[in-house]
C-alpha cells in the first residue's frame, strides 16, 4: 500500500511538472511569435512596421471622431457650457484606460496575465471609480453654474466613460496580443481614439437626451 501510495504521488508530481513545462512551453512561443518595439535594439524600419499600422488606423478614427462630435451641434448650440466639459470627459476616460492598457501590457509580456481575472477585477474598478469621479464631477458642475442640467449630464457622462473605459482599453490591449503585435506599442493609439469616440457619444447622447426633450 506504501508503495503504491508512493507511485501515485511520484505520477501527480511528473504530470504537475510537466504541466508547467507544457504551460510554460505556450508562452514561450507566444512571446517568440511577438514583435516588441524596442528602441534599444530594433531597427528605425522595423519601429515604423511596428507604430505605423496602429497610428494609421487611429488618424481615421480621428476623422470620424471630429464626424460624431458634428452631429451634437444642437446640443452643443443651445448650452455652450456643454462644451466645456467635452476635453475633461475625453481625458479621464483616455487617462483610466491607458492605466489599465499600461499594466496589461507589461505583464503580458512576463507571461503572468490572466485575462479573465483582469476582466473581473477591472469591472469592478471602472464602477467603482466611475460612481466617485461622477458624483465629484457632478459637485463641481453644480458649484460652479448652479444648472441642474449640465450637472446631471456631466455626472452621469463621467460615470458612463469611466466605467467602461477599463473594460474598453482591456479588450483592445488583448485583441492586439492575439494578432501577435506589441500590445505596448499597438493598442495604445487604438486605444485611445475609441475612448475619444466612446466619450463623444456618450456625453453628446445623454446631454441631447437632457437638454433637448
Amino acid at each position: 500500500m506504501i508503495a503504491f501510495a508512493s507511485s501515485l504521488q511520484l505520477a501527480f508530481l511528473i504530470n504537475s511538472l510537466a504541466t508547467k513545462s507544457s504551460t510554460a512551453k505556450i508562452k514561450l512561443a507566444m512571446k517568440k511569435n511577438s514583435i516588441y518595439a524596442d528602441d534599444n535594439t530594433e531597427s528605425i524600419s522595423t519601429l515604423l512596421k511596428i507604430r505605423l499600422p496602429s497610428l494609421t488606423f487611429g488618424l481615421i478614427l480621428g476623422v470620424l471622431v471630429s464626424f460624431i462630435t458634428s452631429r451634437f451641434e444642437q446640443v452643443l448650440s443651445q448650452n455652450v457650457k456643454v462644451a466645456f466639459f467635452l476635453p475633461f470627459i475625453m481625458y479621464m476616460a483616455d487617462a483610466i484606460g491607458t492605466q489599465t492598457q499600461s499594466i496589461y501590457s507589461r505583464n503580458l509580456k512576463s507571461g503572468k496575465a490572466k485575462f479573465h481575472i483582469y476582466f473581473f477585477k477591472e469591472l469592478l474598478l471602472g464602477i467603482t471609480i466611475g460612481i466617485v469621479f461622477g458624483m465629484i464631477s457632478g459637485t463641481f458642475v453644480q458649484l460652479w453654474f448652479a444648472d441642474y442640467k449640465l450637472t446631471l449630464s456631466v455626472g452621469l457622462s463621467m460615470f458612463a466613460v469611466t466605467s467602461t473605459s477599463p473594460i474598453v482599453a482591456l479588450l483592445i490591449t488583448q485583441a492586439v496580443q492575439m494578432l501577435h503585435k506589441d500590445p505596448a506599442a499597438g493598442s495604445g493609439p487604438i486605444d485611445s481614439v475609441i475612448q475619444s469616440m466612446f466619450s463623444v457619444l456618450i456625453y453628446g447622447t445623454i446631454c441631447s437626451i437632457i437638454f433637448l426633450r
